[in-house]
């Protein structure tokens, strides 16, 4: 496809977007007049039932909006916090009504068909009314009368058809052209009605950090107490008895050498037994072929290393700092041991990118699926180790596969090379 066949494309998707946005705003206006007659009905009563359900309605179309707004214009709009909810309906009402994001919903179903609504409306209604002019009026001209015009083009004879024709095909490429930038001012503006102000985004902002560092403290703490725990019960005890060892064969050397060489050839099994150990312990600290070679080939070790069928594709701007590299390895480790594991997969696909200041990792397997991320711990101590770099984890796993884990960590590379591989293993 060439890049004009893609530029075209991309136009026509645009305008089919912009058309489809239009159509949906008559739905929510619909939305907004029962909002509206629930709350009319509240000096008698009915609207106490009413409220609630409404409430409901109008968050189903806000999310279904928020959805499409991030999926075909690319501006996100964070998540609300839930309705409200009560014992009894009076106090679900009350609730609901005390909430500032069912005044936000209720905002956007009223004002939006008439601001955002009218404006992704223009691009289709210029290219039907160029397609009018281009395939209809050269057809019926003689049939309208001598007041028959076109935009302000007076349909009356074979050249002024020919006017209209050109007018209407202007119209249309108008319409295709306007269609892009339309979107993303609807975007914008649809994010400004549905999005919190200012002040309560900050404050869920600093919510998050407050519960990404108090994880990240108890994480730290946690792997510092099983780094303890394995020097005392590993290395530590086999370097004692390593000790007490060479003290029985200090006794023995004069006076049974070949008790005490036998002693000697103990110490060094298990001077290696307690080498090994410090090396294991070390690599789950940081692994050596990520400190030395950066995390694409980390990765590929790790596929090497796996029974599966594991491809990885990776593409990173240069080294990343050491946190995020480790990060990422180990939560990449913590999936591929996942997907061998619990999925019953054969394949898995590794792909590492990247962009605009995020590294994303994308690990997909053709496993069973099913899986969930608030059940078992080793997705949860993934989303902690993440969390603690702002990062995120975003789970797809429907009955019956496949799987895909997508993870996001803010990043900055450390240098200009870029690192790019693509390995199987």
């Amino acid at each position: 496809m060439t890049d004009r066949q893609k530029r075209l494309r991309g136009l026509l998707v645009a305008y089919w977007r912009c058309q489809k946005l239009s159509l949906a705003a008559l739905a929510t206006c619909l939305r907004s007049l029962a909002a509206l007659g629930a709350l009319a009905l509240l000096p008698v009563g009915a609207g106490l039932l009413l409220v609630p359900r409404a409430a409901r309605l109008l968050r189903r179309g806000s999310d279904r909006e928020r959805d499409r707004t991030a999926r075909w214009t690319g501006t996100v709009i964070d998540a609300p916090d839930p309705l409200p909810t009560g014992p009894t309906a009076t106090g679900r009402a009350v609730a609901v009504l005390g909430s500032p994001a069912f005044w936000r919903d209720l905002a956007w179903c009223c004002l939006g068909p008439w601001s955002a609504g009218l404006l992704v409306a223009i691009p289709p209604t210029l290219v039907v009314h160029g397609l009018f002019g281009v395939l209809v009026q050269p057809f019926v001209w003689r049939h309208l009368g001598p007041d028959n015009w076109y935009a302000f083009v007076p349909v009356e004879s074979t050249g002024t058809v020919l006017a209209a024709a050109v007018l209407g095909a202007g119209f249309v490429a108008a319409g295709l052209w306007l269609s892009v930038p339309v979107l993303a001012r609807y975007g914008a503006w649809t994010g400004r009605l549905l999005g919190d102000p200012y002040a309560a985004r900050l404050e869920r902002r600093i919510g998050q950090l407050t519960d990404s560092r108090a994880d990240a403290l108890d994480t730290q703490a946690a792997e510092l107490r099983r780094i303890e725990r394995d020097l005392h019960d590993g290395a530590q005890a086999r370097l004692v008895s390593l000790g007490l060892t060479l003290d029985q064969a200090d006794r023995l050397v004069e006076s049974d050498p070949t008790a005490a060489r036998r002693l000697l050839g103990e110490v060094r099994a298990s001077s290696e037994r307690a080498l090994q150990e410090l090396r294991d312990l070390v690599h789950g600290i940081l692994p050596p072929v990520l400190a030395d070679r950066g995390l694409p080939d980390a990765v590929r070790s790790l596929a090497l290393d796996s029974f599966l069928d594991v491809e990885v594709d990776a593409e990173l701007p240069g080294r990343l700092p050491a946190a995020v590299e480790g990060a990422a390895y180990f939560a990449v480790a913590e999936l591929l041991a996942n997907a061998g594991k619990h999925s019953g997969a054969r394949t898995v696909r590794i792909r590492l990118r990247c962009a605009d200041g995020l590294l994303r990792a994308t690990v997909t397997d053709d496993g069973r699926g099913g899986a969930d991320l608030s059940r078992g711990t080793g997705l949860a101590g993934v989303r902690r180790r993440l969390a603690a770099f702002d990062g995120t984890l975003a789970l797809v796993s429907p009955p019956g596969g496949p799987t895909t884990a997508t993870l996001e960590l803010p990043c900055a590379s450390s240098s200009p090379k870029t690192s790019s591989s693509s390995a199987t293993a």
